[in-house]
């Protein structure tokens, strides 16, 4: 179950955290995976790990805010099977402590790079015949979190463009679905805390996983299996779905 073998994958973001286990996983199944990131740097220990699993694996450099740079990447990849839009950067801000600069960097990449990669992808899906997008949303799309009113509103924005984009292209055997993670133990998460509260990081990363009801944060494996489950045949009847993965937040959290 779950082989995606002959099926080709683009996973932007795919270097690091959450994008590298999916990358990591996407190979192991047989998908020949294609991690977009900023800098080729940014890839390569992905690139590699794949590479020594006897894995295939291409990296592409591209800004995913730039669509010419998208539009280029993506017809360089070709016809493809599977897009997991997982490029996105957060930030820490109410509204009237977020300069319009930091504002727009984040409308820039969590939803205009979403936007550029589905713009992209449509039509090599629709050249392979059928396709599956997956794109990677937030607990914050469906509940009120403290300070991140930048990142919140571009994660909702994520989740509204799964359900318009899972409507359009219904009829063209194209499924669009995503998930929704509360927090991941990821390198960027601990190089998040040490900038954000360097005088007490052991307490807050105590206290973040702790906000998840089941006692801590996920593993970016645990959201792989979760994604490799939505990319496969096996679930060929689902679209328009938001996932949650989050150790009991949105429901338990009372």
């Amino acid at each position: 179950m779950f082989s995606l073998k002959n099926k080709k994958a683009v996973i932007t973001g795919g270097g690091s955290g959450i994008g590298k286990a999916i990358s990591l996983l996407f190979a192991k199944q047989g998908a020949e995976v294609h991690i977009v990131e900023l800098t080729q740097e940014s890839a390569q220990s992905a690139v590699d790990e794949i590479n020594a699993l006897g894995g295939k694996v291409v990296s592409h450099a591209c800004n995913v805010s730039n669509q010419q740079e998208v539009t280029a990447t993506f017809e360089k990849i070709g016809a493809f099977n599977i897009l997991v839009n997982n490029a996105g950067i957060a930030h820490v801000g109410k509204v009237d402590t977020t300069p319009e600069a930091d504002f727009d960097r984040i409308m820039s990449v969590n939803v205009k790079g979403v936007y550029n990669c589905l713009f992209a992808a449509v039509p090599q899906l629709r050249n392979a015949g059928s396709g599956v997008i997956l794109n990677m949303a937030s607990i914050a799309s469906w509940v009120g979190i403290p300070d991140r009113f930048a990142y919140s509103t571009a994660k909702g924005a994520v989740m509204s463009m799964t359900l318009s984009v899972a409507k359009d292209y219904i009829n063209e055997n194209i499924r669009c679905n995503s998930i929704s993670p509360a927090r991941v133990h990821t390198p960027f998460v601990d190089g998040f805390i040490s900038k954000n509260y360097p005088d007490n990081q052991a307490e807050m990363f105590e206290k973040l996983s702790k906000s998840q009801p089941i006692g801590r944060m996920a593993k970016p494996e645990e959201v792989a299996a979760l994604a490799l489950f939505l990319c496969s045949d096996e679930a060929g009847f689902i679209t328009g779905c938001d996932y949650p993965i989050d150790g009991g937040f949105i429901k338990l959290n009372n």
